[in-house]
């Protein structure tokens, strides 16, 4: 029996997923749709399969017209599932509710924006894609490392704060992940986010040399706190969060040609890195030189001696014009016994017991949240990767690290495709920003208990969609998801 055209006149029209080319819903996966453009301006579909082959049948009729309305569906679609994600972000970097107590009442405000977001978006994707989420590798890892926290629970020393653990803070992450990667699907939304983070970033640095400057040291009389509470209140926290979009900052400025945009971007950045000085992280400071150097090599490539050199003198101004005691503090990275805060020491201790403890519960860990049982004095392991690898056992321990180099590659494969000038530059320079806040990260994490926090999870989000955002706008091998 031949397909009459009938059959195709309210039947939506789509690319598939593996080809490119356009499909019919009635077609099998193993048809090809090949696309000729009339001199009338319309696309005409031959369906090759061995039915039509044979059929007298006027083939069906696709106008251009459709063909780009499917197309700006696709790329523009989940305005208000973006919208939600959007007004999510802001109340987790800003908490409105700690500004002042007339705002006391939108303390759940996040629950009920990530609910009706995800209430939003399940149809939406449904109806968009035919499935609940794309799945880059990047979820599928992430969605496996929500598995192994599961499973941990009901073997935990205390389930109930594994479970609480999970709740309260992980599933949102892996929720917001999941929506952030099908949403943003276009260049200005990504922008919006990454714009999002800088500006949290200045504010939270220019309070912290604020409060630096005029001597209110909140933790323990001797270090600064985050002006904003929650993920930005304690100082290594913040400074990880300012490490990792420093570089973000510095890609901002070679896509102006306006001198006043530079300087305004480059005051920026250092505005940041002043930030992360005054935290007094070591942790925060390995990771400032890990991404800024990896940016630094990136950008002098071809000319690593020059590189080098610049670097060089930069780390040297660094720790000259840093604060009084800085210096001293970084030395206590190489030499403990220096520190007279015995903090250097205690986190070696901890680094010992939960690598300990992860070799003797390999499979599935603790429990999420329960590394303080085994510790010392009750507290954490100050390790992101020793706290999974305690927590959810070694498996999770692989599947988190695999989690943070799984954008590297394509966003190298970016940098490499974009190297000439033109409407891709931004491409390149968010790429290298990218790369370079994960190194960044990658290295700050090692020193903090990081894992089950925001901060990787938004600039791996960013990394996927800049990948799906650069497949549809550019010619590329990269494929998607």
């Amino acid at each position: 029996m031949s397909l009459k055209p009938s059959q195709f006149d309210y039947e939506p029209v789509r690319p598939s997923k593996r080809t490119g080319k356009f499909k019919g819903s009635n077609a099998s996966e193993t048809d090809d749709v090949a696309l000729t453009h009339e001199p009338e301006g319309r696309v005409v579909t031959n369906w090759a399969t061995e039915e039509n082959r044979f059929s007298q049948k006027t083939p069906p009729i696709i106008s251009l017209r459709e063909t780009s309305q499917v197309r700006w569906i696709g790329e523009h679609g989940h305005a208000l599932s973006f919208t939600g994600l959007f007004l999510f972000t802001v109340v987790l970097y800003f908490r409105p509710y700690e500004l002042t107590p007339a705002l006391s009442w939108t303390s759940t405000s996040a629950y009920w924006i990530a609910l009706a977001t995800l209430v939003i978006f399940i149809p939406a994707q449904i109806s968009l894609e035919g499935n609940v989420t794309a799945r880059p590798r990047e979820v599928s890892l992430l969605l496996l490392l929500t598995v192994a926290a599961l499973l941990s629970i009901p073997l935990a020393v205390d389930p109930s704060e594994a479970w609480k653990t999970f709740n309260d803070s992980f599933v949102k992450v892996v929720v917001m992940f999941v929506v952030m990667v099908n949403v943003v699907r276009t260049r200005r939304r990504l922008k919006a986010l990454v714009y999002l983070a800088i500006a949290v970033s200045l504010i939270v640095s220019v309070n912290a040399i604020n409060d630096y400057r005029n001597g209110r040291l909140e933790l323990r009389g001797v270090r600064i706190e985050g002006s904003l509470g929650g993920m930005f209140e304690n100082p290594n926290d913040l400074a990880t969060h300012l490490v990792i979009i420093i570089p973000l900052v510095f890609a901002l400025i070679p896509l102006t040609r306006n001198v006043l945009l530079k300087i305004l971007y480059a005051t920026f950045a250092i505005l940041i890195v002043s930030g992360v000085v005054v935290t007094f992280s070591r942790g925060g400071f390995l990771g400032l030189v890990a991404g800024l150097g990896f940016f630094t090599f990136k950008i002098f490539r071809r000319s690593r001696g020059v590189g080098l050199g610049l670097a060089a003198i930069a780390l040297v101004a660094f720790l000259v014009l840093a604060p009084v005691g800085y210096g001293d503090r970084v030395a206590t990275i190489l030499s403990s016994g220096s520190d007279i805060t015995g903090s250097s020491g205690a986190r070696e201790q901890l680094l010992v017991r939960s690598a300990l403890v992860t070799l003797r519960h390999p499979l599935v860990g603790v429990g999420m949240g329960n590394f303080h049982f085994h510790s010392i004095h009750e507290q954490v392991t100050h390790n992101s990767y020793t706290q999974v690898g305690s927590e959810l056992g070694i498996p999770a321990m692989l599947l988190y690290t695999m989690f943070i180099f799984a954008p590297l590659r394509k966003l190298r494969q970016i940098e490499e495709e974009t190297v000439e000038s033109g409407d891709k530059t931004w491409f390149h320079w968010t790429s290298l920003g990218l790369q370079a806040g994960l190194v960044a990260y990658l290295v700050a994490s090692f020193f903090g208990s990081f894992s089950y926090l925001w901060y990787l999870y938004y600039l791996v989000g960013y990394a996927v969609c800049l990948r799906r955002v650069y497949v549809s706008a550019v010619k590329t091998t990269i494929p998607w998801p």
